[in-house]
Parts: structure tokens; sequence; C-alpha cells
């Protein structure tokens, strides 16, 4: 599932490229999880603004220059300012192409701009596009509320950490992936940051102290921000924009390398189960 680094590297390699230009057209093929919300044809000659990201969901400004009419009443003027919030689900990607190639049977969106097409594909259908007059009133803001920090904010330390995780009794790497206290730190790099720290996943939340609430803040905003560096990571599906893939995984220190050799002390790498999802650690260096 593509998490922080792989949606903010997709944001980074196509937003100068398709800010400030005009849509020509919006192209939708089988449905995605939620409905775009929306008529296609009332995005038409809208412009393009700064493309931001907000933990996993992408958000396209869309301008209207001049008075935006509802063609389906036209006596009801649009809101000059909405925006296109996207998501790219379990296996989606996206591509921005000056010349794409046909749609096949998993692009389900394609943008047509002046500049190029940017295009949703999408296996699963877990993926989302969705129309929204803002970030602050819905369906953007239903989505988004309730996010924690992002790792890279000012704001975002280990008494941040300290105080959000305090009477829990779920395990620390599930309070990590729960993301209403830091959010974007997805399996992958929770288990990287949880080894960096020397904290074993299975330790209860609210038991973590403030000394290790510091270090794990700071592993998870070192191992995302060298996540961000190698392009984000690539198990199956994901690529950027320009169809590059991520190559974290392959410098990963403990997630996939069950039984391998620890880098630190070299015992055997464990792999245990948690929510459904799988955690490698160390037995030796990480500690309850």
């Amino acid at each position: 599932m593509p998490e922080l680094p792989e949606v903010e590297v997709t944001r980074l390699s196509f937003a100068s490229a398709i800010e400030g230009s005009r849509v020509l057209d919006v192209r939708l093929g089988k449905p995605l999880r939620w409905p775009l919300g929306v008529d296609t044809g009332r995005l038409v000659g809208r412009r393009v603004g700064a493309v931001q990201r907000r933990g996993k969901y992408l958000w396209l400004p869309l301008r209207a220059e001049g008075q935006a009419i509802d063609i389906q009443d036209p006596a009801r003027p649009l809101p000059a300012e909405g925006g296109l919030l996207l998501h790219l689900g379990m296996s989606g990607s996206l591509a921005f192409r000056a010349q794409p190639p046909s749609a096949g049977p998993h692009d389900h969106f394609e943008l047509v701009t002046d500049r190029g097409v940017l295009r949703l594909t999408d296996p699963r259908r877990f993926g989302a596009v969705v129309w929204s007059e803002g970030l602050d009133v819905a369906p953007a803001a239903k989505l988004l509320g309730g996010m924690g920090l992002e790792p890279f904010d000012e704001a975002f330390n280990g008494a941040h950490l300290h105080r959000g995780f305090q009477g829990r009794r779920v395990a620390i790497k599930q309070a990590i992936l729960a993301g209403d206290v830091v959010v974007g730190a997805g399996n992958i790099y929770a288990c990287e940051a949880l080894f960096m720290a020397g904290i074993d996943p299975r330790l209860p939340a609210g038991k973590i102290s403030r000394p290790r609430a510091q270090r794990l803040a700071q592993a998870l905003t070192q191992v995302l921000g060298e996540a961000l560096e190698a392009g984000g990571s690539t198990l199956r599906d994901f690529k950027d924009a320009h169809g590059v893939a991520g190559s974290f995984q392959m410098q990963a220190r403990v997630y996939g390398r069950e039984k391998e050799p620890c880098r630190v002390c070299a015992t055997p790498l464990r792999r245990i189960v948690q929510g459904q999802r799988s955690t490698f650690f160390c037995p030796v260096c990480q500690k309850r």
C-alpha cells in the first residue's frame, strides 16, 4: 500500500508540471471507492493550482476562471474554489504524460489538461478521486479529520508521541499505524522506526517512556526522510508519475528480512502478525 513517502514522491514527480494548466476534459473508467461527486463538465476550463499532500491524500486545487456555471442549473453559479482529493488506495499509481498510451482496463480516472494527462491506474479500485469545495468542508474535511501530525511538522516530537499514546493498551506498532497521533508511517516504516529506536513492537503504547518516545519520534522522521530520498518503496505496484519505482525496500534494516541476521547483533530477525500485518523485528536489539 502506498504510504506517505510514496504519496509525497508521487506529488513531487508531477506537481510543478501540472500547476497552472487548464483542464480540457475529465474521463472516468470503472467506479472507484467513492463517486466523484460532481459532473465532469463542471471541471472543464478550471486551472490547476499547487498540488498539496495531507497524510496519504493529494489535493489538486481547481479554480474557475470567471464565473463557473452549473450546466444542470444555469441560474446557479458554482464556487470558484474547489479541488480534487485523491487517494492511491492499496495498489494505485498516478502517471502524468504529455501523450499517454490508450487507457487500459485498470485506468479509472484521467484529468486531461493542456500540458498533459494525469491518469490514475488502480487494479484493485480501492483508490479514490473526490470533488470538494475546500479542505475545510465535506467531504474533504471528513476524510482528513482525525489525522495526527505530519512527521516533518515542527511540532512533531517525542513529547507529542508520549501525550498521544498515554493510556493506550494497544501495541506500540498498532498505535503508530492508527494515524491519529502521527500520520503516514505505514507498516514498513513503523517496523523500521521501532528497530532504530530499539523498541519492541509489542510494547503497550501507553507504557512508552518520554526518552523512548523521543527516540521513536526521531527514528520516524529519519526513516521517512530516507524513504523519500529513495523514491519510496516498491513491493509490487508503486511507481511515481514518471513510472519510476522506489528502492527503499532494498535498504530496509528489518522489514522483509525474517530469519536473516540483524545488521547490529547478527541475531536472526523475527516475523509476527499484528493486526493482520507482518511485523519484523530483532528480539535482542528491541526491548519491551
